[in-house]
């Protein structure tokens, strides 16, 4: 009877699950947590995280590079020649492997400059081949002229795609379309094509019909006709009086 008492009495206090076969001090103070070890438990280790997608990866800031220096323009005629057909770094050599020279020699009558080959030009690797060439001889006849009394030249030698080129590549070849004429220095100068007298005159091509334009060459001046490309004549033959025009102020005072 006594221990159902206890018993009771106790459960009526709150207790009524035994919490262990040993005595505790409730009383005393808990010890601190260090002193205590921690029950090792297994930890899983955390999943490895996918890896991002390219794009979205951290990349390193390249660092700059220093603008690559203008090319040497050579000032020898033989060497400015072998210049053109091998120096790597020749500005208007980078579009194509093969390069379309000039021919003909420095002090020409009529050089006849265009700013790169034609489509046909670069398979061929002449300049004024096929259907243009032979209009271009015709042009060439009219003013009692024929090629082997010109300097054909081309700014550059190799042809851009879309017959285009940025500003960072017509800034190198303004650059050395001064140059190539000042060495070629011939007696007069034909320029053909929109391209080329744009860079040459800062003009388009219809501006310029019946006109001798003047282009500065070296401290003096060099009688200058400008036309369309024979390959845009051949296409739109209305145009061609309009480069007959301009050809036959060659033949004044003659």
């Amino acid at each position: 009877m006594l221990a159902q008492s206890t018993c009771d009495w106790w459960s009526l206090a709150g207790v009524d699950t035994l919490v262990g076969e040993e005595p505790a001090g409730w009383l005393a103070p808990p010890p601190a947590n260090d002193a205590v070890p921690a029950r090792a438990r297994p930890v899983a280790p955390e999943p490895e995280a996918a890896p991002l997608p390219a794009i979205l990866q951290r990349r390193e800031t390249p660092a700059e590079t220093a603008p690559a220096a203008p090319a040497t323009l050579p000032d020898d005629w033989d060497e400015f020649q072998r210049w053109l057909a091998e120096a790597p770094g020749v500005p208007g050599s980078q579009w194509d492997a093969r390069r379309v020279l000039p021919v003909g020699t420095a002090g020409a009558p009529l050089m006849i400059f265009t700013a790169w080959p034609e489509i046909d030009d670069q398979r061929d690797g002449a300049l004024f081949t096929g259907a243009a060439g032979t209009l271009l001889d015709a042009m060439l006849r009219a003013i009692g002229l024929a090629r082997g009394d010109c300097y054909l030249a081309s700014l550059a030698v190799t042809r851009p795609p879309g017959g285009r080129c940025d500003d960072g590549a017509a800034a190198d070849l303004d650059r050395l379309l001064w140059h190539h004429l000042r060495l070629a220095g011939p007696e007069r100068l034909l320029i053909v094509g929109s391209d080329m007298l744009r860079m040459a005159a800062a003009m388009p091509i219809a501006e310029a019909r019946g006109r001798l334009l003047d282009i500065n060459q070296d401290g003096g001046k060099v009688a200058t006709v400008a036309v369309a490309s024979p390959a845009m004549l051949l296409a739109r033959p209305a145009q061609k009086a309009a480069a007959w025009d301009s050809l036959k102020l060659f033949n004044r005072g003659r």
